[in-house]
């Protein structure tokens, strides 16, 4: 739990937060705005307005003991728990600049009540939580946007890609020691969610893990040997998932002669970039190119620990844990490829000075990174507030860490947890390999 970021802190990430979020509807028309009912995208004027209804619900009405300003409305229209998603097109939704009122009228109020009154711990928490459901939904976005074609979104802050320049492939692997490691988020740091809190120590074994994500190269290679095709390297329900989408390569590629590949970004075909990493594959297929690569998919403890860890003097694992792959401080700038500036994935060799003590890059920022294990709760987990952030996914969903190059910086750090089921591809996941 948080109890270190001050109210003008709050106040201007929230503000930030909302700027993300026009720029990623301001240039879609109404039926865009609307969109197809899909599973994997919800209609974003609603989705943007369930991002005020989480400030409104969690922050103004739980803590500062306001109504809403909708009413009843607010409830039928943006509960995301109670309100099922099939459901959501159907809805007798505000207009959008009715919408845009609402979201204007709830983030002013937050800040007012921010300003006015004297916080307990909790609603500092929730409130800062309020601004990381709103990054985990322009995330969200430009998935959706990525889904359904929809143009390149324009962002403030857009870094000319020149300046990472393509320092191409990061082969090999790194060796690390077996040892007790903490695993999860300690107590006392700045924030952390539900589920990686309740650290505990985890016996790991020694193993090697690749020093940089697997490469579109790479996973061309198994594409072109029939990989997709022989069942050997596919789990039960890869294969009935693969099949019954009839699936040959990744969604979002397409055959560009006969030897060359081109891929869909937003609504733009591009040559398909060798040295970036995958991206836009599920756990299954994640898991097939790992056994026909003769390696696996990290386990979670493992991936925090080439992450997070530090070697010791005798050449096991020490007992410190860093909060960032390079340190204490987040840097995006120099560190990770984060905050959606680069509008897309860079190579993989690329942000040297973000690589962690046992030489793994990449670990925050780029692309989210499948893990084998199913997502699950630490020992004595206890949920938050918010009590269906974490827990109704348990069991059910696989686990990926790391974030990816739409991940706004401020809500990662090295313990954060993310969790899909395994059939998602539209996400921002990739993946690394390890060995034993």
């Amino acid at each position: 739990m948080s109890t270190q970021t001050n109210t003008a802190t709050l106040a201007a990430m929230m503000q930030d937060a909302r700027t993300r979020t026009l720029e990623l509807v301001s240039d879609l028309t109404a039926d865009q705005l609307i969109g197809p009912k899909l599973d994997t995208v919800n209609p974003l004027r609603w989705e943007i307005g369930h991002v005020a209804y989480f400030y409104e619900f969690f922050v103004l009405r739980a803590h500062f003991g306001k109504d809403s300003v909708l009413g009843d409305l607010a409830d039928k229209l943006y509960d995301s728990i109670n309100v099922s998603h099939a459901d959501r097109w159907d809805l007798p939704l505000l207009s959008m600049d009715a919408t845009l009122r609402y979201m204007a009228e709830i983030k002013d109020a937050v800040i007012k009540s921010l300003e006015a009154e004297d916080l307990s711990d909790e609603a500092r928490f929730m409130a800062q939580f309020g601004v990381f459901h709103e990054d985990m939904h322009t995330e969200a976005f430009l998935w959706g946007r990525q889904t359904l074609s929809y143009p390149t979104p324009v962002l403030e802050g857009v870094i000319d890609r020149a300046d990472i320049g393509a320092p191409g492939a990061h082969p090999g692997y790194v060796e690390i020691p077996g040892g007790q490691f903490e695993i999860g988020a300690p107590k006392g740091v700045p924030f952390s969610f539900d589920n990686e809190r309740r650290a505990h120590m985890a016996d790991i074994q020694p193993f090697s893990i690749a020093k940089a994500p697997v490469t579109n190269a790479e996973f061309a290679a198994f594409v072109a040997d029939g990989g997709y095709t022989n069942d050997r390297f596919w789990c039960t329900d890869g294969i009935a998932w693969r099949d019954q989408r009839g699936l040959m390569h990744p969604g979002y590629w397409q055959k560009d002669g006969a030897n060359d590949w081109v891929v869909r970004r937003f609504d733009q075909m591009l040559p398909l970039a060798d040295h970036e990493p995958i991206i836009h594959v599920s756990w299954y297929e994640a898991n097939a190119y790992a056994a026909w690569a003769g390696g696996r998919l990290p386990r979670e403890a493992e991936w925090e620990v080439a992450a997070l860890a530090v070697p010791a003097v005798d050449g096991s694992l020490a007992a410190t844990k860093r909060r960032y792959p390079w340190g204490e401080t987040m840097n995006q700038g120099a560190h990770a490829n984060l905050d959606g500036y680069a509008l897309g994935p860079v190579d993989v060799a690329a942000y040297a000075d973000g690589d962690s003590a046992f030489g793994c890059r990449q670990m925050l920022g780029n692309v989210w990174e499948w893990c084998s294990d199913t997502f699950g709760p630490y020992p004595g987990f206890k949920p938050d507030a918010y009590e269906d952030y974490s827990q109704f996914l348990f069991g059910t969903t696989k686990v990926l860490r790391g974030g990816a190059w739409t991940t706004r910086s401020r809500m990662m750090h090295g313990t954060y947890r993310n969790y899909f089921e395994p059939e998602r591809w539209d996400v921002f996941s990739g993946f690394r390999l390890c060995k034993d």
